[in-house]
């Protein structure tokens, strides 16, 4: 981790930075310990001795359709890379999830080109929650135009897969100070009508766009009412909270919790406090499929930790 990193976790946190893009993590269920691996290892053969459990998830965050800029002029291209990877891989998943930023600017042509390419998946349920650049316009037409089914046009929802619930989370509607981002009442009493019933032992992924702990407050990067809604995710024994928004991962596991933040499909960001803000980050060509990697990660409960390796593709 970056010695300049602004962060000072509890001595109980283990935190791991490493920095820029990523094209997607794939989760697998083995021994009812969610192991999230690197796609460019799933999608090798020897990846089926090297993983074992049943694939459950693939996520993808922060792909920006749309955006054009010298950071990188051809996102559907660096997309188009992970799709043909994920379909490489020898055993895939059933489902998708996208921690938003599907689109840049929330256009509608941004949204037909991400579901031309994203059709091209052939793990064929996808999952989505908005992320900000999704719902420029202010009450996200164009998202729940598409996405909206799922959660009644609320954005938020749950549902379950292989024995594990899934909760998909919005926190760009209604921005705190600073930019820290937001649930809301309704949301939260929902969260906790929603996980009330539900057995101590039941893995738990929740996943939304922006951080569910704050990272770096100054560039708003972090949810400035999750702790409301962690501490009713604090008395199961599994629980894994995925988001993207900052282009890097962050990892953290306090307790029973597991942090991660995904990296973008589209350009890089810079790391917390390095420079005048959060933006995209423009490196030479030759070095931006080194950006453009891949992140394993892996969650193990006794004890628990998180344990992350880099791979590019490069």
């Amino acid at each position: 981790m970056p010695s300049d990193l602004p962060s000072n976790p509890p001595r109980r946190d283990v935190l791991k930075c490493l920095a820029f893009g990523s094209a997607g993590t794939l989760f697998v269920l083995a021994g009812g310990v969610l192991t999230p691996v690197e796609l460019a290892l799933a999608a090798s053969t020897k990846a089926q001795s090297a993983v074992s459990g049943v694939p459950l998830f693939l996520q993808i965050s922060d792909t920006h359709i749309g955006f054009n800029k010298d950071a990188n002029p051809d996102v559907a291209g660096t997309l188009r890379q992970t799709i043909d990877l994920v379909n490489a891989m020898p055993a895939k998943p059933a489902l998708t999830i996208h921690t938003g930023d599907i689109t840049h600017l929330s256009r509608p042509a941004e949204f037909d080109l991400a579901a031309q390419l994203l059709s091209g998946l052939s793990i064929t349920e996808l999952h989505t929650v908005p992320g900000e650049h999704d719902v420029t316009d202010g009450p996200g037409v164009e998202y729940f135009n598409r996405f909206g089914q799922a959660s009644d046009n609320r954005g938020y929802y749950s549902f379950d897969h292989k024995g594990v619930h899934f909760i998909g989370l919005v926190n760009v509607m209604h921005f705190k100070a600073n930019g820290l981002g937001s649930l809301g009442d309704d949301q939260l009493a929902w969260l906790e009508s929603d996980l009330k019933w539900r057995a101590s032992s039941t893995p738990i992924v929740v996943f939304a766009h922006m951080p569910m702990w704050t990272i770096y407050e100054p560039w708003g990067w972090g949810t400035g009412d999750a702790g409301q809604a962690l501490s009713y995710l604090k008395r199961f024994g599994s629980v894994t909270v995925l988001n993207g928004h900052i282009h890097q991962i962050v990892s953290k596991v306090e307790g029973n919790i597991t942090f991660h933040t995904a990296r973008s499909t589209a350009y890089p960001q810079p790391a917390a406090g390095n420079g005048p803000g959060p933006m995209p980050l423009k490196v030479p060509n030759d070095q931006l499929p080194r950006m453009l990697g891949v992140t394993s990660v892996r969650i193990s409960q006794y004890p628990l930790q998180a344990t992350l390796a880099d791979a590019t593709l490069a």
